[in-house]
């Protein structure tokens, strides 16, 4: 069972005081100048103090079209990585994680080579999420080749490396990072609802749903390593029973996110308190195991340990 850490700088140094962390979670944005950097969103203000810093605009940029969504803020392509080095993380849910808010301000974005040295000193290996494929392309950012320029020259091509995955709600975008000659493991990861932004833009009306996609585990089986599913697909009682047929087929079963606060959890487990209360997140998560899955994404991987470890 691997679990997986999805925040940053202070969360990494818990490599060093022994939590089961085993693989490192990262998810890439570009910005100015073709850098890549570990961001949740091309837009970067909610998790960080852009609009507090000489470096952000007086006001907003312009709107911009993402996956098909009209998004104002700061984004990372408006930015050299030089500005970007002097904003500052925020807590993203402050409503729900008001204590978090004490280091507002306290660390700094990280690039995608400083995630792949922690990851290399920690002895963890690490997983890359390419996000908006499409989107960054359309604007001339590239991803498949920064991600590919930063694993060689971190080592992560290297003999005796640490596991390396490379994930993607875009299964194209996968395609382009293996045909840079990048040797991963390589995760499509896939909503509860919906249908995957690239197909859509291919295939329009006609592009199949993620749950179409899990009803037909052969066809992915033969151009995957494995799939990510959100954990509501995994406690949904009406979702299709895909999760033994992944494991039969050999594809690893990643699920996100592992959370506690009643808010994430899924109605079965939530518990009288507030949203930011902790609900029966113990039985959520033993719900999650019981399933079959061979990863999970957690926020707290003190907590996941508990219920996830071997």
């Amino acid at each position: 069972m691997e679990l997986i850490q999805s925040s940053w700088r202070f969360g990494l140094q818990r490599l060093q005081t022994g939590l089961a962390i085993f693989v490192l979670g990262c998810v890439l944005a570009a910005l100015c100048g073709g850098s890549a950097i570990a961001q949740d969103e091309a837009n970067a203000e909610p998790e960080t103090a852009a609009a507090a810093t000489e470096t952000a605009a007086t006001e907003t940029t312009p709107a911009k079209t993402i996956d098909e969504r009209e998004i104002t803020g700061w984004f990372t392509e408006d930015f050299t990585w030089e500005e970007l080095q002097q904003l500052r993380c925020t807590e993203r849910i402050p409503k729900l994680r008001a204590a978090n808010t004490e280091f507002n301000g306290a660390e700094r974005i990280l690039s995608l080579p400083e995630v792949l040295g922690i990851a290399q000193r920690g002895g963890i290996g690490v997983v890359v999420e390419v996000k908006h494929a499409p989107y960054f392309e359309r604007i001339g950012l590239d991803l498949a080749p920064l991600v590919a320029r930063d694993l060689r020259a971190a080592g992560w091509q290297d003999p005796g490396r640490g596991r390396l995955v490379i994930e993607s709600f875009e299964e194209s975008a996968l395609h382009e990072v293996r045909d840079a000659g990048i040797e991963a493991e390589y995760v499509y990861l896939l909503e509860d609802e919906g249908a995957a932004h690239d197909l859509r833009l291919a295939l329009g009306s006609a592009a199949p749903s993620y749950r179409k996609q899990l009803a037909d585990l052969a066809s992915l089986a033969e151009r995957v390593d494995g799939i990510s599913v959100a954990k509501s697909l995994l406690l949904d009682p009406d979702a299709p029973a895909f999760a033994a047929e992944a494991r039969e087929r050999g594809l690893e079963l990643f699920t996100w996110t592992a959370r506690p606060e009643n808010a994430f959890l899924d109605k079965r487990f939530r518990g009288s308190g507030a949203r930011a209360e902790y609900g029966e997140w113990r039985a959520e998560w033993r719900a999650i195991r019981e399933a079959g899955v061979t990863g999970v994404f957690a926020d707290h991987p003190d907590l996941a340990r508990e219920v996830f470890s071997v």
